[in-house]
């Protein structure tokens, strides 16, 4: 095997087609622009062949790419056998806070454990985790992913959830800001549109990153959502390319440090910047650290070969800062470490007591993205 690649992490992600690296992913890989690779349900057959993947794309560069999934719970879960516990969905913790909130909190805490402790004993870094979005109970891309319709039970939910994570060394990436969980539209096939001001939007949807568990995070991924009442640019864009929503609001009023994630530019909602090298440098003009392109392989080589951006010092050190210097601990080296360590064992068996959300939720589409092969999910255009 080669030595590693040194090279620092650019500000694109990218995904890869199946269970194993192709000649063309590994070049593509080591593209200086790459900086990260996001998995889906189609890149796992199993325990052993996760790890044997993650390895390779570790072993590619020095730093290691960023490998990170969408893995919430519910019905967002990419992985759910051989070595993984399936997790209750946030609506499910947030029905326990109507019951008992010590008991919905020691729940939502061994929920992060278990959601971080299995990813990183696999060799993945990061999840896309929690949803912060309110449950207005309309959202078709968010249905039983939120925990609450009230932010200060989203904020204690996920504050108890990213510290269960952080007992596995693994940050927490807070997400759609300023929020989804308001419009019906689903932005992975429409460009949604939230007509409320920005005062409504300050007081409850941005609640939570206002909370102290917004200096916890370690990343925000903005909303492919247009907030017309709320924006006061002449023209106003989604957030994940809005320099209001992202700089002016997050990093300025919130006070917010870490890594901005957009959100992926493959989506309907982002197709209002234009092809994929202007919606790229809309976003990273906006404020974005690191760029996603997901499920069009021919989109993210063409980013890759057309898009020359000046490199920002802020955003380099922002991504080298994600994940943490120190290696995985002696527990977390591998599945089967893991199943001799007590707190995740009990963590795990938490979670056979939470009861299974049966609530009644909108049609969610968001939670087949990335099921199917990449060459089924292309578009035209």
């Amino acid at each position: 095997m080669n030595p590693p690649v040194r090279r620092p992490r650019g500000p694109v992600m990218i995904d890869v087609a199946g269970t194993a690296l192709t000649d063309e992913e590994r070049e593509r890989l080591l593209d200086p622009l790459v900086g990260g690779v996001i998995l889906f349900a189609r890149n796992y057959t199993g325990s052993e062949q996760l790890r044997a993947l993650t390895a390779e794309i570790r072993a590619l560069r020095d730093p290691a790419l960023i490998i990170a999934v969408d893995h919430e719970g519910g019905r967002v879960q990419r992985f759910r056998s051989d070595g993984f516990t399936r997790l209750p969905s946030m609506r499910g913790l947030g029905a326990l806070w109507a019951q008992d909130h010590l008991v919905a909190l020691d729940a939502a805490r061994a929920t992060g454990v278990v959601l971080a402790a299995e990813l990183r004993a696999h060799g993945v870094d990061l999840s896309f985790t929690p949803v912060l979005d309110l449950d207005y109970g309309c959202c078709r891309a968010i249905g039983n992913r939120a925990f609450h319709r009230d932010p200060q039970v989203v904020a204690a939910l996920a504050q108890a959830l990213c510290a269960g994570m952080a007992e596995a060394g693994m940050g927490c990436v807070g997400k759609h800001f300023p929020g989804h969980g308001f419009v019906e539209a689903d932005s992975h096939h429409d460009v949604p549109v939230d007509e409320r001001d920005f005062d409504t939007v300050w007081n409850e949807d941005i609640a939570p990153y206002r909370h102290r568990l917004g200096r916890q995070l370690a990343g925000v991924m903005p909303a492919h959502v247009v907030y017309p009442n709320a924006d006061p640019s002449p023209e106003p864009q989604p957030a994940g390319f809005s320099p209001f929503w992202l700089k002016e609001v997050l990093r300025d009023r919130l006070g917010f440090q870490g890594v901005i994630f957009s959100d992926d530019l493959n989506m309907e909602g982002a197709r209002v910047a234009g092809d994929i090298v202007g919606r790229a440098k809309a976003a990273y003009a906006a404020g974005c650290d690191m760029l996603l392109v997901c499920n069009r392989p021919d989109l993210a080589a063409e980013l890759l070969d057309r898009w020359a951006p000046d490199l920002d010092a802020g955003n380099l050190a922002r991504l080298a800062a994600i994940l943490p210097d120190t290696g995985r601990p002696a527990w977390l080296a591998d599945p089967f470490a893991l199943e001799l360590h007590a707190p995740y064992l009990r963590a795990r068996e938490h979670l056979a007591s939470i009861p299974e959300d049966k609530s009644a939720a909108p049609t969610m589409t968001a939670a087949t993205i990335g099921e199917q092969r990449t060459e089924v999910l292309r578009k035209e255009g």
